[in-house]
């Protein structure tokens, strides 16, 4: 079956299209419905016509868009209509739903008159926060937007225009910056000249390019002074008419810097590419084909070509996606009247500084394991690259407030946040702990230091200033590692192949030469990471320590217990899981350490999970798991949390609710707990699942997390008598951050 009859199949399969309308509010009851609609409903409508901007506040119109479209300009399809075009502007709600989180209307104008459209446009500004222009060809869609921004009060963007506009524009940046040029005298050469092309080229003159150095080419050949005067090009080209000789594209390439193509596939040879300057930047952004292959135009020359194209199975692509969602998310977070130059300025300048940061593992991952590392085959990030939001949407909502643009103003620190938590829970309660932990950074020995992840771990721990990393490795292999990657920062590194280890050796032998360690024993096991950073930790050289990324668990998390050990009013370590569900976040146990514990251990690892759950700022409610409903099954296995239950509630120091045995369901749903049993001490679903065995947790969080859609952190050690997390192996370098923030906390804890 081929792509043609796939997608067919897609957009068919029951229900048609690819969206559709949810509701926000409880809609369960009599009463939620006449809160809903009539007679409630009167209540915000007077409110509104009283004070028109309380829209923003009683309705959706501050998180909606309307993608509008007459059908003139289908990328690739050409002309087909507004009804066709459907599919397309549905497809581009789905966009801005999955990458910002922006509710869409698509509106599709069977429209042949300009200003017809144009009113129709205007009249529904009542309806939406802000309008996405698409698919309308030029010349007219200059016109369509250029009255639409001055009769509406909401943005107005046309994306055609200036999407690729802005991300080309930030490939440019780093390009330029890669090559050793700088923007102010890159001699551009445009192939092109519609709605794309002229404003991209204005765009680059926004970022520093000279107007005078923008060569433009359309089917004719260079657009001149003379063709201007001779009235063979529209006002819109006149504007990069050039005082220059006629010639064709060819001639206009010659000794470039720049060519930037969006044009038509195939005019572009190796010869013309050969003739361009030193170190060339070649943007061929024709789709489905470039201007020029990408094999073909890096074969034309032996320094460095840039390249750029609109395809997704080449570096760099120049991909809308990297714009729209993002921009208007910023700009619709302050109510802003218009997306101006300095908003698009803003969100060029945030993509390219991302382009220079430290690629997570899941987008490297996400797009087939390759190397992304600034360089001449990574100047733009990649769409699915989660950080787009956070940094684009704040530099557009900033840059709209400072320009006056905005209606109102946001805390950048605390907008951040909540962005963050549009993507996810686990992003909100992370930011909880990243946010203590950057209050009081403390010292982390990361064991396996010279692994690849630790060492990007560690840049990022400094960088955000979450931690004082102290990696544990061959000093040699750190710094071959951190040149690669590009790293720019002085970690603190110990080898043990330097020595200067007798103290280490010496309390690791008086810690263990009555469990059968002998001093010589001693100086051979302080070599190995994990031993060297749980003396340390114990000794107080350093505060908290990460391991088990290149280990089992049990071998990585043995030496920490046996030079650490629990704390003082500790018996067993355990590990515990926090799952993030869109609404909810759990926290599992025990997970990793204890295979049968008893009645006891259940109870204890309980009170150690409750102080965790307080680190994430959540007021922990626990149950004790079982196949039993309190009591309704009476036997050894069932008594075991009912005991641990009732451990819990006789002990003074209890100060969280907690109950047991009962079914998991029975623990997180509201109408089982509170309706069969509302005689249960939990007067809301639990928030701590305690499993009865290593068996039962194990599987019981993996399930959650790969059925019902959980994120997880973890797993993170409770009860040792200093801050040690073990990681799992495979885990990413986000993992290893968060694991790190958790022990900082941690440490900041036992200072009390």
């Amino acid at each position: 079956m081929g792509l043609d009859e796939d997608s067919l199949d897609y957009h068919r399969e029951d229900p048609p299209g690819k969206i559709e309308i949810s509701t926000t509010k409880p809609t369960n009851t009599q009463r939620d419905l006449s809160l809903a609609y009539s007679p409630g409903v009167a209540a915000p409508c007077r409110s509104i016509r009283d004070n028109p901007d309380d829209a923003f506040s009683y309705t959706a119109k501050g998180n909606l868009v309307g993608v509008v479209s007459d059908g003139t300009a289908v990328l690739g399809l050409g002309d087909i209509g507004a009804q066709a075009s459907k599919p397309v502007m549905e497809g581009k709600g789905v966009l801005f739903k999955r990458f910002a989180d922006i509710d869409v209307f698509d509106i599709e104008l069977d429209e042949n008159d300009t200003q017809a459209m144009i009113d129709s446009i205007a009249s529904m500004e009542p309806t939406f926060g802000g309008i996405n222009l698409e698919d309308i060809k030029a010349p007219e869609c200059f016109e369509v937007e250029e009255q639409l921004r001055e009769k509406m009060d909401i943005p107005v963007f046309h994306d055609d225009q200036h999407g690729t506009a802005i991300i080309s524009g930030a490939a440019l940046l780093n390009a330029a910056d890669i090559a050793g040029k700088d923007v102010e005298d890159l001699d551009i050469v445009f192939s092109g000249a519609g709605a794309s092309a002229l404003a991209s080229a204005r765009f680059y003159v926004s970022l520093g390019a000279s107007r005078e150095n923008i060569t433009m080419c359309d089917s004719s050949g260079i657009i001149t002074e003379a063709r201007a005067e001779q009235g063979d090009v529209n006002e819109f080209k006149r504007e990069f008419a050039q005082d220059t000789a006629e010639g064709d594209l060819a001639d206009a390439m010659r000794d470039a810097d720049v060519f930037v193509g969006l044009s038509v596939g195939g005019i572009v040879d190796q010869e013309m590419v050969a003739s361009m300057a030193d170190d060339p930047i070649i943007f061929a952004m024709a789709n489905p084909d470039p201007e020029i292959g990408y094999e073909e135009a890096k074969a034309a020359r032996d320094d460095t070509v840039i390249m750029a194209t609109g395809r997704s199975d080449y570096p760099n692509q120049v991909n809308n996606v990297l714009g729209f969602p993002f921009i208007f998310r910023g700009a619709l977070d302050v109510r802003a009247t218009e997306i101006n130059e300095e908003m698009k300025v803003a969100a060029a300048e945030a993509l390219a500084d991302l382009a220079r940061q430290d690629v997570p593992d899941a987008v490297v991952k996400a797009y087939g394991d390759q190397p992304l590392q600034f360089g001449p085959d990574y100047i733009i990030p990649k769409p699915l690259d989660p950080r787009v939001l956070f940094e684009v949407a704040p530099a557009v909502a900033q840059a709209a407030v400072d320009s006056g643009a905005a209606r109102q103003e946001l805390d950048i620190e605390e907008y951040v946040e909540e962005l963050e938590a549009r993507l996810g829970k686990s992003r909100e309660m992370m930011r909880v702990v990243l946010n203590k932990a950057k209050n009081e950074p403390k010292r982390v020995v990361l064991a396996e230091g010279d692994d690849e992840k630790m060492i990007r771990a560690a840049a990022q721990l400094v960088d955000q200033g979450i931690a004082q990393p102290v990696l544990i490795g061959d000093r040699e292999r750190i710094w071959a590692i951190m040149e690669t990657l590009a790293l720019d920062f002085d970690p603190e590194i110990i080898d043990p192949g330097e020595g200067n280890l007798a103290p280490y050796a010496e309390r690791l032998y008086e810690l263990r030469k009555r469990k059968g360690i002998t001093r010589r024993e001693a100086d051979e096991l302080i070599q190995d990471g994990n031993y060297l950073g749980s003396v340390m930790v114990e000794m107080g050289d350093a505060d908290a320590m990460l391991t088990g990324l290149m280990h089992n668990y049990p071998s990585a998390l043995r030496p920490p217990l046996q030079v650490i050990g629990t704390a003082d009013d500790a018996n067993y370590a355990a590990g515990v899981y926090m799952l993030t569900f869109k609404n909810r976040v759990v926290f599992c146990v025990d997970t990793t350490v204890n295979q049968n514990p008893n009645a006891e251990v259940l109870a204890e690892v309980t009170g150690h999970t409750a102080e965790l759950a307080r680190r994430f700022n959540i007021e922990p409610r626990a149950a004790m798991l079982s196949y039993s409903n309190f009591g309704s099954v009476d036997n050894e296995g069932t008594r075991k949390p009912r005991q641990a239950a009732e451990i819990l509630r006789d002990d003074p120091a209890c100060d969280f609710p907690v109950d047991g045995e009962m079914q998991a369901d029975t623990a997180v749903v509201e109408e089982i707990l509170n309706g069969t049993y509302e005689f249960s001490d939990l007067e809301e679903p639990a928030n701590i699942l305690v499993f009865p065995n290593l068996e039962a947790g194990n599987i019981g969080y993996k399930l959650l997390q790969r059925l019902g859609g959980a994120e997880a952190i973890g797993p993170m050690l409770v009860g040792m008598d200093k801050p040690v997390h073990v990681l799992q192996r495979g885990d990413e370098v986000k993992d290893i951050v968060n694991l790190a923030s958790v022990a900082v906390v941690d440490a900041q804890q036992n200072d009390y």
